[in-house]
């Protein structure tokens, strides 16, 4: 990142600070009334080490520290999707996006075990994992993320994956796709499938392909970026077709569905891949991201619908399908919540704010949300939308007149500032999830 990017005002941080806590002031004030009981003391387990159930498991312990909580979490370290896009971009190192869970130890006293949930019994309420453990729980809270649906688009499985990198888990998938960004000759083309929604963190390809381009731009101003997009409207649409236009040219194309942009057969050997009026495109690097559901493990557990998501209580993120299982984060039903990283440690907080209560014997209150997402057109030209949310008649919604886009007509400096406010705001939420880096 560039100088400019450290530059954050005070003030601004200290927005940032208080848009978290607005996001969770309803689970601080529950936790607070029940956090000196040793009465609630009860059993819970935690599966999931990401924003969702990391956050979750710091803020049970918060809330009182006598339950027992135990977080499983098969990587020690954990690299999280946000700013993976600048690891693709040369402009950060896989190192620089990764964290882990000592302060959770040794600072809040969460046992941690790394290994893969494997099964779930809700009647015996019992996590079974992939090292031979048994974990018995009083509350059972999930934070499982995603899985692909391979195979949904044809041709596209776990092994296609490895030719044509999806890199919608950060780690070794982002260094796949960095490496074949590197290996492309000037003058090629780099080609992205987008699925139709609902998918993890909905501007995410949009800031992919501006970032790849950005390196193009200083690497090989030749090369063109052709992104297949199975939608014909996207988050922040405007706002990415002006920034590109401005930063870019005509290096990115987007094509939308109603121009033959689903993406339906994927060879991923010969990086090419066919439309659905059967149009071919063959491209030097290959990125498709398939469409999504929730993380095996939450199947496993009986709580997600024909959809293949969870839904949920939207005061407490209580199962509506199981009793005394939690689900936060990319694998819920939340809507008009989006699948993103601030998303799940808000829904985190409010979901450990309910468990204490429920293990008091308490009544939970009823939680408002925040949301803002930041997206970079390049390392000093950021965007945002922000959202507030709150439950009527048992369903989120939108709050009338809060939130909103970043000006359309907005100038360099602001433009400059709101990639500065992406820098802080990742920087305050990982800390607020993991800790301050080791």
């Amino acid at each position: 990142m560039s100088d400019n990017s450290n530059k954050i005002s005070t003030s601004r941080r200290q927005l940032l600070k208080g848009l978290g806590l607005a996001s969770l002031f309803p689970a601080i004030s529950a936790c607070a009334a029940t956090g000196s009981s040793q009465a609630s003391a009860g059993r819970v387990v935690v599966i999931g080490g990401g924003f969702g159930g990391a956050t979750a498991a710091k803020y049970i312990k918060r809330g009182n520290p006598a339950i027992d909580v135990t977080l499983v979490e098969p990587n020690k370290t954990f690299y999280t999707c946000p700013f993976s896009n600048l690891v693709l971009a040369g402009e950060r190192q896989l190192e620089s996006i990764g964290h882990n869970y000592e302060e959770l130890k040794q600072v809040y006293g969460v046992k941690v075990v790394h290994a893969l949930a494997q099964d779930i019994d809700p009647v015996a309420h019992r996590v079974s994992l992939s090292d031979g453990q048994t974990l018995q729980y009083d509350k059972l809270l999930m934070s499982p993320g995603i899985d692909m649906r391979w195979n949904a688009i044809e041709g596209y499985d776990e092994a296609a994956a490895e030719l044509a990198p999806h890199a919608w888990k950060a780690g070794p998938q982002t260094l796949l796709l960095r490496q074949q960004l590197e290996a492309m000759q000037d003058g090629e083309t780099f080609i992205m499938s987008v699925p139709g929604n609902p998918f993890r963190c909905p501007p995410g390809p949009y800031e992919r392909a501006s970032l790849v381009a950005h390196y193009f731009k200083k690497h090989k101003p030749r090369s063109k970026i052709l992104i297949l997009d199975a939608k014909d409207n996207f988050s922040k649409q405007g706002l990415f077709t002006a920034g590109w236009q401005a930063e870019y040219g005509d290096m990115i194309e987007w094509v939308g569905l109603s121009n033959d942009g689903r993406v339906v057969r994927v060879d991923a050997a010969r990086r090419e891949v066919e439309t659905e009026f059967g149009t071919r495109h063959q491209a030097a690097a290959l990125n498709v991201i398939p469409p999504q559901k929730a993380g095996f493990i939450a199947e496993r557990a009986g709580v997600t619908d024909q959809t293949g998501w969870v839904p949920v209580n939207p005061v407490t993120f209580e199962s509506t399908l199981v009793k005394d299982i939690y689900v936060v984060g990319d694998a819920t039903v939340a809507a008009p919540m989006p699948k993103s990283g601030f998303a799940a440690n808000a829904q985190g907080k409010v979901a450990a704010s309910a468990i204490v209560a429920a293990l008091a014997g308490v009544n939970p209150l009823e939680p408002v949300w925040a949301n803002t997402c930041y997206s970079l057109i390049n390392p000093d030209y950021g965007i945002s939308v922000a959202g507030v949310y709150k439950v009527q008649d048992n369903q989120i919604i939108d709050v009338e007149g809060a939130g909103g886009l970043s000006a359309a007509d907005a100038s360099d400096s602001i433009r400059r500032a709101e990639a500065a406010y992406a820098v802080g705001w990742y920087n305050a939420i990982t800390q607020d999830t993991w800790g301050t880096r080791s």
